[in-house]
């Protein structure tokens, strides 16, 4: 599974559902919400269709598990909290340090592996992409051999995911009237930039297959960025493979993502470009104090120079 880690707002949605279009990949949202909003909630998924009603996910459930059961939904919404958190990625380094909740690690774990399988099977083999961005799910899911993980660690200008938090988005798959995706301050958001940027950076340090890659670079030359992360997911790519593409325009067809940007619904020709809003729209005191907070980081990823730096490696 080629799984998209990173802080929200990093561009991992428009980067998972253009990484769909290849052949031999199957994206399918941010697996890590599927219990709660696709199974319990019944939220819509990318494809337009109720969860309950998609072909696609009623066929992934029934060959994962019989069937998709709301007492296991509800099981693993109580597992989560119990070990798929970032402050318990330190004792996720060492199992035994987990005591009593090292059979839930493995419960949880267990579960995830019997879905991925599913979904790659229900796609005919296809590479799973999960843009779960969580850090401390990446954690867990490295503790299964059976998980063939490969992470790709998006980063993207931390003042710019700093504005994009403060917005206010609607999400339109909510089926319980209006609801609004979750805002941050620009300090909470900088202090988690930094947090799931670091732990990321360890986990490739610990022997995890990762790939860094800024959204800012994506954008600006997708074809080869697309065909450097093919590779790292030993994917092929045949003649064709990336028709879809047409210098920073892409043809979107629709996906059967679970939960994520609203982005996820959009279909046809996009446009990849930059959101450099925050330059003009973020307040001068927030955009210092960011920068402040996340200037070394910022500084290793290249964003106090003047050029472009490609940060795919």
């Amino acid at each position: 599974m080629l799984y998209l880690g990173g802080l929200g707002r990093s561009g991992t949605t428009v980067l998972e559902r253009v990484l769909g279009e290849l052949p031999g990949t199957c994206s399918v949202g941010e697996l890590v919400h599927l219990w709660q909003r696709g199974v319990l909630d019944d939220e819509t998924c990318g494809c337009g269709s109720p969860f309950s009603r998609c072909p696609f996910w009623t066929e992934v459930g029934s060959r994962a598990f019989g069937g998709w059961d709301p007492a296991l939904a509800t099981r693993m919404e109580e597992l989560r909290p119990r070990v798929d958190r970032t402050r318990f990625i330190p004792r996720l380094l060492v199992p035994r340090l987990l005591g009593r909740h090292r059979a839930d690690l493995q419960e949880y774990v267990a579960t995830f592996l019997r879905l991925h399988r599913a979904i790659s099977e229900t796609a005919g083999g296809a590479v799973v992409i999960d843009s779960s961005k969580h850090s401390s799910l990446a954690f867990c899911l490295r503790s299964e051999p059976e998980i063939d993980l490969r992470v790709v660690h998006v980063v993207r200008d931390s003042r710019g995911v700093a504005y994009s938090w403060t917005k206010e988005v609607l999400r339109p798959e909510a089926t319980a009237g209006e609801a609004l995706m979750t805002r941050y301050s620009p300090a909470r958001s900088a202090a988690l930039w930094v947090g799931h940027n670091l732990f990321f950076g360890l986990l490739g340090r610990l022997g995890t297959p990762t790939r860094l890659l800024r959204y800012e670079d994506f954008v600006a030359d997708p074809g080869t960025v697309l065909v450097e992360l093919a590779d790292f997911a030993g994917l092929p790519l045949g003649p064709g493979a990336l028709d879809f593409l047409d210098g920073s325009s892409v043809m979107l067809t629709p996906s059967h993502t679970v939960a994520g940007n609203p982005m996820r619904f959009r279909t046809g020709a996009t446009t990849l470009r930059r959101d450099d809003a925050w330059r003009s729209d973020l307040p001068q005191g927030r955009r210092r104090l960011v920068s402040a907070l996340t200037s070394p980081l910022l500084l290793r990823y290249g964003y106090f120079r003047g050029h472009s730096r490609r940060a795919t490696r």
